[in-house]
C-alpha cells in the first residue's frame, strides 16, 4: 500500500467547521469514490501492474454499478489519471455534503508472498504494521507543493506525528466499521479472497472527510497471481460487485429518504458541539424511547464479557456484524448518563470509546437521537 488517502487531523490543528448531517429531506444517498493515487502518484507498482490505473479502472466499474439504482448520486475524486491532493479529496467530499467515502487502493510489500483483502478505517493503533501502512499512504503529501504549510507541520515519517492524531467525529466510526465488515464479508463469501480483516489505522483522508469513511485494499498487486487477477477486466468486475453490493447494504440500513433535519456542528479545540442560530447549546439531554450505549472496541475474536476482559468494566454487551464483534458498556436512557459511561471507558484507557444510539432497536445518530 503506498500514498492512500485517509482521515487524519492533528492534535495541534484548532479550527472552527460547520457542516450539515442528515441533511433534511435528502432524495440521493451520496457517494464519493476515491480512486487512489493518479497523475505523477503511480502508488505501488509490480511486475508491471499499477496500482493508480487498477484503482481508476474499479473504482469506475463501481460507480456503473451503483448509478443503477435511482436513489444514488456519486461524486468522483477523479475519473482520469490526474493528480489529486490528499487534502482535496476531502475537502471536495465535504463540499459535496455526502453521505459516504469510499476509497480504493491496491496493496504492494517487498515479499511477493502476502496476499489477500483488507478495509481500513479510521482510528489510532498500536499495531507496528498499520502504523507502517499509514506512513506509507499518508507519504502522499510529500508530492505536494507547500505541503508543511498546508498540512500544518505533519510529516508521515515521523511515527510520533501519526501519534498524535485523533478521530474528531467518532460518531462516524460505528458506520464505518459496519461498511468496511460489509466489503470484507463479500470478498471473502462470494470471492472466496483471503479476509485480511478490519483495521483501524491513523490515515488523514479518513480523518478529513466528515462523514462514514472506509479505504479498501482490494488485494497485493506485489503478488504475482493476485495482481493478474487484479489487472484483469474479469477480476475487477468481480471485487467492484462485491464492494458495489456492500454499499448498497449499508445504504439499505442507514439511508431514509424523508429523515431528519439539518444538523449543524461546530469544532473548535478539538470540541464538537450542535450549533443552532436561534437558540444556545443544549447541555444536557434526556431522552425516551433511545437508548445509548458506549462502543469500546471491535475486533475479529469473540471474547467473553466478563470484566476481567475489559479493563475491570462491567456490563459490558456484544454484537456480532459479519465476522466483527463490537463491544459496548452501558445500556443508559440518558444521554447525561452515557455520556458518564463514556468518561468510565475513558478513563481504564478505552481512548478510542464513543457513543452510539438506538431507537426500537436500530442505529440512529447521536444527533437524531439528541435533537
Amino acid at each position: 500500500m503506498k500514498n492512500c488517502f485517509f482521515k487524519v487531523f492533528l492534535l495541534s490543528i484548532s479550527f472552527v467547521f460547520s457542516n450539515q448531517i442528515n441533511a433534511q429531506s435528502k432524495s440521493k444517498f451520496k457517494i464519493v469514490l476515491d480512486a487512489g493515487h493518479g497523475g505523477k502518484d503511480y502508488g505501488t507498482v509490480y511486475h508491471g501492474n499499477i496500482e493508480k490505473k487498477i484503482a481508476l479502472s474499479t473504482t469506475l466499474k463501481v460507480g456503473d454499478l451503483l448509478d443503477k439504482d435511482t436513489e444514488i448520486e456519486i461524486v468522483y475524486s477523479r475519473k482520469t489519471d490526474v493528480f489529486v491532493e490528499l487534502k482535496d479529496r476531502a475537502n471536495n467530499a465535504n463540499k459535496a455534503d455526502a453521505d459516504l467515502f469510499v476509497s480504493i487502493h491496491c496493496n504492494g510489500v517487498k515479499s511477493f508472498g502476502p496476499y489477500g483483502t483488507e478495509t481500513f478505517v479510521m482510528g489510532l493503533t498500536r499495531s507496528t504494521t498499520n502504523l507502517d501502512v499509514a506512513k506509507n499512504e499518508n507519504s502522499v503529501i510529500l508530492l505536494e507543493k507547500d505541503y508543511k504549510e498546508k498540512y500544518n507541520g505533519f510529516d508521515p515519517n515521523k511515527p510520533e506525528t501519526l501519534i498524535g492524531l485523533k478521530i474528531l467525529q467518532e460518531e462516524y466510526l460505528n458506520q464505518s466499521i459496519d461498511l468496511a465488515a460489509k466489503v470484507q464479508e463479500n470478498f471473502t463469501n462470494t470471492l472466496n479472497r483471503k479476509d485480511r480483516g478490519v483495521k483501524q489505522a491513523p490515515l488523514w483522508v479518513l480523518d478529513a472527510s466528515y462523514m462514514p469513511s472506509v479505504l479498501i485494499e482490494i488485494g497485493f498487486i506485489s503478488n504475482v497471481d493476485e495482481g493478474n487477477f487484479l489487472n484483469s477486466d474479469e477480476g475487477q468486475d468481480k471485487v467492484a460487485k462485491a464492494i458495489a453490493d456492500a454499499i448498497l447494504a449499508y445504504k439499505k440500513e442507514y439511508f431514509n429518504p424523508s429523515s431528519t433535519p439539518n444538523v449543524n456542528i461546530e469544532v473548535k479545540n478539538d470540541e464538537v458541539k450542535p450549533i443552532n442560530e436561534n437558540k444556545p447549546v443544549v447541555k444536557t439531554v434526556s431522552t425516551k424511547g433511545i437508548v445509548f450505549k458506549v462502543q469500546i472496541s471491535a475486533s475479529g475474536t469473540k471474547l467473553d464479557t466478563s470484566a476481567s476482559n475489559f479493563k475491570g468494566l462491567n456490563d459490558v454487551s456484544i454484537e456480532q456484524s459479519g465476522k466483527l464483534y463490537k463491544y459496548f458498556y452501558g445500556n443508559e436512557n440518558s444521554y447525561d448518563q452515557a455520556k458518564l459511561r463514556l468518561a468510565d471507558a475513558k478513563e481504564k484507557g478505552y481512548n478510542s470509546a464513543f457513543l452510539v444510539a438506538y431507537k426500537d432497536g436500530l442505529k440512529i445518530s447521536i444527533s437524531e437521537a439528541i435533537k
